[in-house]
């Protein structure tokens, strides 16, 4: 039913699109061109879904074929909505001309304006322009992002304790292996106390990671690194034979992650200590709303925890704090997410403006947020998945220094 929907706004937005342009040709050729172009990418889409189904291999024509399709369709939302303006002003301009008693031969709808069209397609570019930007230069834009968050029940021998964290690597979908390097360096270079990584390791399978082991395994911090899973940790999206196989893919992504260093928890917590303070970085299973799988266990994470120790809670999926969290009387001081990508496109302007498609879908999207002196940051990703690249959204590291209030 979903996909009946889309096709039907997709259908909608090209006829009303073609209308526009249509304005601008004035009956020159070059409509038939674009639509020519219109249909062909839109037929590309589907032929590469139909000869690339397996979703859990990737495939660059498929991936530049979703960019396309994307770079197409938002470039026409803009279009859309700028000339919709337009025609919101005819139609107005034409009732009043009726009420008053204009000319009879005037039309009521005044044609549309051929420089305002102009400027719409001049509008409607810049976005088309960023999303083939963001897929081949924008998905590997670093971006460091620090906050100093205050608590004033933090031991006094964590005051300064710095948390690099990471998030949503989907290893399958990298082809640049020196920008990642690059990248994982960024990442040693912030000196964190502890690195904490927030999920979806992989897209689909274990495998994915064949080659990349030695690389991440060079993340180190002095109190180590910490991981939980992400919904596509558990290969949920892949085929499989049997229920043995997805098991064994289970247990290899366990020891993948182990022989690189990584600490993973699974609905436990761990004390980092110093003297006779202590720090609990506590890890769940996945556990999102909606469709998405609940494997986490809030409660039996929280097994040995005192409503006073301090605590930083790892879980994959934001919509768990407003669910679960926030107001648990364990009190989770501060709960790192990531999962949302921020879409991996919007406009960020610190201070500004701060947009993303994802704020449709999650109340809690990119950032920090705070509620009864509760954190919660959610991380923008470290890599990408379906749109092959990043616009506006930038790839993050997130550091976060913890200070005694």
């Amino acid at each position: 039913m979903r996909w009946i929907v889309a096709l039907l706004v997709v259908i909608v937005f090209e006829f009303y699109s073609f209308q526009l342009i249509r304005t601008l040709s004035r009956g020159h050729w070059w409509k038939w061109v674009y639509l020519a172009i219109a249909i062909g990418v839109f037929a590309n889409l589907i032929l590469q879904f139909y000869l690339n189904p397996d979703r859990s291999v990737i495939s660059d024509s498929r991936d530049f074929a979703i960019t396309l399709f994307l770079a197409f369709l938002l470039a026409k939302v803009i279009f859309i909505l700028f000339m919709l303006g337009e025609d919101i002003y005819r139609i107005g301009k034409g009732l009043v001309g009726k009420i008053t008693g204009g000319s009879a031969e005037s039309s009521f709808m005044p044609d549309r304006r051929k420089f305002i069209s102009m400027i719409g397609l001049g509008i409607a570019a810049l976005p088309f322009g960023a999303i083939l930007y963001g897929a081949f230069k924008g998905k590997y834009n670093y971006q460091v992002r620090e906050y100093e968050l205050s608590f004033k029940d933090l031991p006094d021998a964590f005051d300064g304790y710095k948390i690099t964290q990471i998030s949503d690597i989907h290893v399958g979908s990298f082809d640049d292996r020196e920008e990642v390097a690059y990248a994982l360096d960024l990442v040693n270079k912030q000196e964190g106390d502890v690195i904490l990584f927030t999920g979806d390791l992989v897209n689909n399978v274990s495998e994915e990671m064949n080659g990349w082991e030695e690389l991440f395994g060079s993340l180190n911090a002095k109190d180590g690194v910490f991981s939980v899973l992400g919904n596509h940790d558990y290969g949920d999206y892949a085929s499989w034979e049997s229920a043995a196989a997805k098991e064994q893919n289970m247990q290899q992504l366990y020891a993948i992650q182990e022989g690189m260093g990584w600490r993973l928890l699974l609905d436990e917590n761990v004390s980092i200590d110093r003297g006779s303070d202590s720090l609990k970085i506590v890890g769940v299973q996945n556990w999102g709303g909606g469709r998405f799988p609940k494997y986490g266990d809030l409660k039996k994470a929280s097994v040995g925890l005192r409503p006073d120790d301090f605590k930083v809670l790892l879980s994959h999926d934001p919509t768990h704090w407003d669910e679960q969290v926030k107001n648990n009387d364990t009190n989770f001081h501060l709960t790192l997410s990531g999962h949302t990508h921020g879409m991996q496109m919007g406009i960020e302007i610190p201070g500004w403006i701060k947009l993303s498609p994802a704020w449709f879908v999650y109340k809690k999207w990119a950032g920090i947020y705070k509620e009864s002196d509760r954190f919660l940051n959610v991380n923008r990703g470290f890599g990408f998945l379906g749109y092959s690249g990043r616009a506006g959204i930038w790839p993050e590291i997130t550091v976060i220094n913890l200070k005694k209030a």
